[in-house]
């Protein structure tokens, strides 16, 4: 018998018309929502912990008829994704009737069977439906119950529609109306080609070529590629003494644990790989520019707020030097990240959008879900205990890393964090023993 046994799915409508909502509308999207690199589901679960005194179907009504409320004001959810012409781009097209599907599951394990497996049974708490599915509904939930009386919400959202911030940011306002709030104390923000649009005679005065590349109609950026997944622990013994050897001199700059961990994750990566040394290597990571531009971006903006960041050299440069200058040109790529190159990364993807943009190969990727509000996603049972991405095309890499926070359980959360890594099957034994040093206390 499957792990996981669903037993339906319902389709849940916006519960009114909001004010903004007209009978029919064409929605367009930012120039950062529309990089073809998001064009790829996101498939999260967050696992909770549950209420002695609420059974599953109390928790289910409420957390599908606090979505329908919200879905009043996020209406773009619920409609559906076309191309348009002449640029081929996405737009969301929304109209009355339109809704979204919740699956509605149940397994005979615990919760705690679930939160640190990297298998079928765990990518079976979320749903999966084709990309070209997606285009019809872009977001689907899956709420699963266990027999511990936890409960996880599965989320799978295309990502051209909002990033982790943006899924968070909905998300704690359907939990807020769960909890019994009359309405969401913040009110969604759309306007995302204004806000978020190209010049009008766009020009690109930041150098995307050394990292991007530009050639012809590609219809999956990712390619193939076959990659294993493992955690690895970071405990905050390992951070601090990797800090402490990346700072050299007294005078030397002290490196964010990102800057840190990056750099030696990165390096390690690439040593496993055997990769060749006069072979030029990437790094790319996503960086959030909400508050960077000026004006900021309202506070209730829920599309992509986050551009790629990038660094390169050689394999050889990178394993062979020291680690502080690896930090050293991850926090100088971090500070170029100005106005100018959010304004100009929008204007790239209006010139070459057509012609296909890819990372290429030897690409690293890597994004932080350390800092993410998921404690504001409680639906009257507390936060979540712990939250897992199930995706791993993002940033137009396969080779991918996430920085994780520990679950919390009984309300303590265990030093260090995680990092949840993809990396090639023969690569992943010499990965493990660069990695040990982080583990140590």
């Amino acid at each position: 018998m499957a792990e996981v046994e669903t037993s339906e799915t319902i389709l849940f409508f916006p519960s009114r018309l909001h004010e903004d909502h007209p009978r029919r509308e064409t929605l367009r999207l930012s120039h950062l929502d529309a990089d073809r690199n998001l064009e790829v589901p996101v498939r999260t679960v967050r696992f909770y912990a549950g209420r002695k005194d609420y059974n599953a179907a109390q928790q289910f009504d409420d957390i599908t008829g606090a979505l329908s409320v919200a879905l009043s004001c996020y209406y773009p959810l619920a409609g559906a994704l076309k191309r348009g012409r002449p640029d081929d781009r996405l737009a969301v097209h929304c109209q009355a009737g339109q809704g979204v599907p919740v699956v509605r599951a149940s397994s005979r394990r615990t919760q705690a069977y679930f939160s640190d497996l990297l298998s079928s049974a765990v990518d079976s708490l979320a749903p999966g439906p084709e990309i070209s599915e997606m285009l019809e509904h872009p977001l689907t939930l899956q709420v699963t119950f266990f027999t511990c009386g936890g409960y996880s919400l599965g989320m799978c959202v295309h990502h051209c529609l909002c990033d982790g911030a943006g899924a968070t940011l909905f998300l704690s306002a359907v939990a807020e109306i769960a909890r019994g709030a009359s309405e969401m104390s913040t009110r969604p923000v759309w306007a995302r080609d204004k806000l978020l649009g190209p010049r009008q005679l766009p020009r690109v005065e930041v150098d995307f070529s050394p990292f991007l590349r530009t050639k012809g109609r590609i219809s999956d950026p990712y390619g193939g590629g076959t990659f294993a997944r493992e955690y690895f622990h970071v405990s905050d013994e390992g951070l601090e003494r990797l800090r402490a050897q990346m700072q050299g001199a007294p005078e030397s700059p002290t490196f964010t644990s990102f800057e840190a961990v990056v750099a030696f994750i990165w390096r390690s990566r690439v040593r496993a790989s055997e990769v060749v040394p006069d072979t030029k290597v990437k790094l790319v990571f996503s960086m959030d520019v909400r508050r960077l531009l000026r004006p900021c971006l309202p506070t209730g903006y829920w599309g992509n707020g986050c551009v790629p960041v990038y660094a390169q050299t050689t394999a050889g440069e990178l394993s062979g030097r020291p680690q502080m200058e690896t930090a050293e040109l991850i926090r100088r790529s971090k500070r170029g990240v100005t106005a100018e190159y959010v304004q100009s990364f929008i204007d790239f993807q209006e010139l070459h959008y057509a012609d296909g943009i890819t990372v290429g190969e030897n690409s690293c990727g890597f994004t932080d879900w350390r800092h993410l509000d998921h404690s504001s996603v409680d639906f009257g049972t507390g936060g979540p205990t712990s939250v897992l991405p199930l995706s791993f095309k993002l940033l137009g890499c396969l080779d991918l890393c996430f920085l994780l926070p520990y679950p919390s359980v009984g309300g303590v959360k265990k030093g260090g964090f995680r990092a949840l890594v993809s990396i090639s099957a023969d690569a992943l034994p010499a990965f493990r023993e660069e990695m040990k040093s982080l583990a140590e206390t």
